[in-house]
């Protein structure tokens, strides 16, 4: 029997929880326990795993400032070193899992749109957590944006809507060839065609709105987005907080999720579905496969 796919999207989060120093053996530690989780749903499904980069892509912008004698390096090339630092550790760990299956990571490239509403209003979180007159005195010395993340704030920069995946045909036929592929880390390196080239992007792409339009593009089975939530929640944080087991992009229409966090996990989903995709997952990292099943987390699927 043929396998489904599935694109599973790994919240940087995930890699690197909430309040931990950003420290190598840490997020090491943490990689570990989610290769345990992929490694699980990849004896079952054909995976695609997207990584998210927030955390990282923030630490390195933080070194880079403190190195006076270059000019800090642009948030595309950043990006790409994400991908390679966070999808070494990926593709080591699941390899040691799952010694008979080829695991590839590639670096991947996303088009955006130069005119794209988000890069007049940044929303995408970077970096560490700060307390509120921390990130305002950050902010004054290093012209960032910060917005609240939570009781704390986080640095957040231009965001913008994934137009293409330059190395889909490559995705394609690694996947074709049975590899467990990495690939669109960290919503993959923004860049733009100009005057016939690809030239660099100054954003981060949200990784789930890339994940989701990567499925789209392989005509994916599933798209599974693992977070540090164990479902999406309505009235969250409040003592009406309920969780949604299994709801439409319709009744999901009703309601208005958090920007900075499930808000464009709700939007990636919904768009998947109504493109013609069959099941999203929303769940906890330790809850993968059961999320697929319908045995925890949130499922969303047409009417």
């Amino acid at each position: 029997m043929t396998k489904q796919t599935v694109v599973v999207a790994l919240g940087g989060n995930a890699l690197l929880r909430r309040g931990e120093p950003l420290e190598a053996n840490i997020q090491r530690n943490n990689i570990a326990l989610a290769a345990k989780t992929i490694a699980e749903i990849a004896k079952e499904y054909n995976v695609v795993l997207v990584h998210g980069n927030g955390p990282q892509v923030g630490l390195l912008a933080l070194q880079g400032l403190e190195y006076k004698k270059v000019m800090p390096y642009p948030l595309d090339v950043l990006g790409s070193e994400t991908q390679g630092m966070i999808g070494y550790i990926l593709m080591q760990e699941l390899k040691n899992l799952l010694p008979n299956i080829d695991v590839s990571c590639l670096l991947t490239q996303m088009t955006v749109d130069p005119n794209d509403p988000a890069f007049f209003n940044p929303t995408k979180p970077i970096g560490p957590v700060y307390q509120e007159a921390e990130a305002r005195d950050l902010a004054e010395k290093f012209h960032w944006t910060v917005k609240p993340d939570g009781e704390y704030y986080r640095r957040v920069v231009p965001s913008p809507q994934p137009t293409g995946i330059i190395e889909c045909d490559a995705i394609e036929s690694l996947i074709n060839k049975g590899h467990l592929v990495i690939c669109t880390g960290g919503g993959g390196i923004p860049v733009k065609h100009e005057n016939g080239k690809l030239v660099g992007v100054e954003a981060v792409i949200d990784k789930d709105m890339s994940a989701a339009y990567l499925a789209k593009q392989l005509d994916a089975d599933a798209l599974l987005i693992l977070t540090d939530a164990d479902a999406v929640y309505l009235d969250w944080g409040k003592s009406t907080q309920k969780a949604l087991k299994s709801t439409t992009p319709n009744e999901l229409a009703n309601y208005t999720f958090d920007a900075g966090s499930m808000g464009p996990k709700i939007e990636a989903s919904c768009e998947f579905i109504q493109q013609g995709g069959k099941l999203v997952g929303i769940g906890a990292l330790q809850d993968g496969l059961n999320i697929l099943k319908g045995q925890a987390g949130t499922n969303i699927m047409a009417e």
